[in-house]
């Protein structure tokens, strides 16, 4: 069945559970590649092993978990980023989503989003080392939040590929800690956004193509 003869119904299923649409996706859906999950549950004990446990027991490694309160104390949001693919992912997702403490579970792989993450690094310093250290530091917009003669703490935020070049950066200093809080992420709507050609409209357009004014 090719994608032509699919209703937008059986497409919109397809694409939400991980499913191929067309047969040469059928490959695509097997390989493995990187998964940012948000979830929202109740701020409760034991909510967050529910969650984890899932992952857990088929397998999966969670790269990152963070976790908070949202603007509701009774609320919590909750990030993963895991590896693996899409069938298996979308299988998790949706037994995420039918556990009594969760209300929303979303995939935002490929959605629009925005992702961020802090890092706090130790890092040892010279009079010599000091002026490069700082010129990296202001690079990519870090800041100095402690200081003592011989080492000092740099605070970044941002996404994972510039916290992960910034701690390489760092390296050839002596670095003697680091401490990352894990990726939190947010959808992002796009005020100039395309229409979604599978989304429904209330009235069908004149067969022309114009519009009534």
């Amino acid at each position: 069945m090719s994608e032509e003869t699919l209703t937008r119904q059986q497409i919109r299923r397809k694409r939400k559970f991980g499913e191929p649409i067309l047969p040469e996706e059928e490959a695509e859906t097997e390989q493995e590649h990187r998964h940012i999950i948000a979830v929202t549950l109740e701020n409760t004990i034991g909510a967050l092993n529910r969650v984890t446990n899932l992952f857990s027991a088929r397998g999966f490694n969670l790269e990152s978990v963070a976790v908070g309160e949202t603007d509701e104390p009774s609320v919590a949001r909750l990030t993963l980023v895991t590896v693996g693919n899409d069938r298996i992912v979308a299988q998790i997702t949706r037994q995420l989503d039918n556990l009594v403490n969760t209300y929303d579970v979303t995939d935002l792989t490929d959605a629009e989003h925005v992702e961020r993450e802090l890092c706090l690094l130790k890092v040892q310093y010279t009079s010599k080392t000091r002026p490069e250290i700082l010129d990296i530091k202001d690079i990519f917009r870090g800041r100095v939040v402690n200081v003592t003669p011989e080492t000092m703490i740099l605070e970044v935020t941002g996404p994972t590929k510039k916290i992960t070049a910034f701690v390489g950066m760092m390296e050839e200093h002596g670095i003697e800690a680091v401490a990352r809080s894990g990726q939190v992420a947010m959808h992002r709507a796009l005020e100039y956004e395309a229409p979604n050609p599978l989304a429904s409209t209330d009235a069908a357009q004149p067969e022309n193509g114009s519009t009534e004014t």
